[in-house]
């Protein structure tokens, strides 16, 4: 009886210390909770929950209420938090070549997205990205329609752009509206709206959905939807936090990243779908480019964003080949 009293003992002591390893992830983003793929990354840190069997505690801080938006890089790496999100744009001075799908009107094909999580792309970019020191877990495609807001005018041919301070992305990108006569300013999606109502800027680039999440139209009256940038947001890991983990627990990131791929994309197609009625509702004037309109501001911008690029990121030829292996027609 006195040895089962001790195993028993033992065994209740080895359950608390179980509980209490439960490891902790704080994971920032900059989304506003009612943005669609804010809903996506909650869904996300609920199954690596579930698939870590409770190993992981995912505290999920939106709206850069834990830390900025342009810190969210350097904040992981330096171990200050454990996970965070960033849209791709961000990664512009760090690893320019995650800017890639801003190349103006290259990116529509939604296959690219779908496939994207177990691609070759994919793999390339983790690398890139372990080599500044973090560990990629999640790719969240956020949106291949985008718009350009303005007040008082609409923003259709580059004649239109001229002298406007709009809200740049990358330096590239930059390029790309300096070509068109803008005077870019960037900044993170969290800032635009101040900016907007203060007249900082005159318009913004933005996805059509993150446009009525974030109540562009109460400081802007135009909005030009356009195909002219596919923008997403990807999940990553400090590397030290990433290695002190079970395989159960890099598992569950693993699969948890890849299911949330595919939750990105459908609640991303949603949104693009339902956005310009929704900006419409709002009582603003919505315009949705022709083909010949979009091919007119493509023509200027293209060129611009290319030679940027190639001074920015010497493996980008290799990445777009990549990304053409997951067209639909292969």
């Amino acid at each position: 009886m006195k040895q089962t009293v001790i195993l028993s003992a033992a065994a209740l002591a080895l359950t608390t210390m179980a509980v209490s390893a439960q490891t902790p992830m704080r994971c920032s983003h900059q989304l506003p909770p009612t943005h669609a793929i804010a809903g996506v990354i909650d869904r996300w840190a609920e199954r690596v929950e579930e698939l870590s069997e409770g190993e992981i505690d995912v505290q999920v801080f939106g709206a850069s209420s834990l830390v900025g938006a342009n810190e969210n890089i350097i904040a992981v790496a330096r171990s200050e938090i454990e996970c965070a999100f960033s849209v791709n744009f961000q990664w512009g001075r760090t690893l320019p070549i995650m800017t890639v799908t801003v190349a103006p009107y290259a990116f529509s094909d939604m296959n690219i997205w779908r496939n994207w999580h177990d691609s070759e792309a994919a793999e390339f970019l983790n690398e890139q990205i372990a080599g500044r020191g973090l560990v990629n877990v999640a790719w969240l495609f956020q949106t291949n329609s985008s718009v350009f807001t303005a007040r008082g005018r609409q923003l259709v041919t580059p004649e239109d752009f001229q002298g406007m301070k709009l809200r740049g992305l990358t330096p590239a990108f930059d390029a790309a509206l300096g070509a068109l006569g803008a005077v870019p300013s960037a900044m993170p999606g969290s800032d635009v709206y101040q900016a907007l109502a203060t007249g900082v800027i005159d318009g913004a680039i933005t996805d059509v959905a993150a446009a009525v999440a974030r109540r562009y139209y109460e400081v802007q009256d135009h909005f030009s939807v356009v195909p002219a940038i596919s923008v997403y947001f990807n999940g990553y890991v400090n590397p030290r936090f990433h290695a002190g983990l079970s395989d159960t627990g890099r598992e569950a990131l693993d699969q948890a990243g890849r299911e949330a791929a595919l939750w990105a994309v459908e609640a991303a197609e949603a949104a693009i779908a339902a956005a310009p009625e929704q900006l419409r509702a709002q009582g603003v004037t919505v315009y949705e480019l022709s083909d010949a309109e979009n091919a007119a501001l493509e023509a200027v911008m293209r060129p611009a964003f290319d030679a940027a690029l190639r001074t920015e990121a010497d493996e980008a030829a290799r990445l777009l080949d990549l990304i053409d292996a997951l067209r639909a027609d292969l």
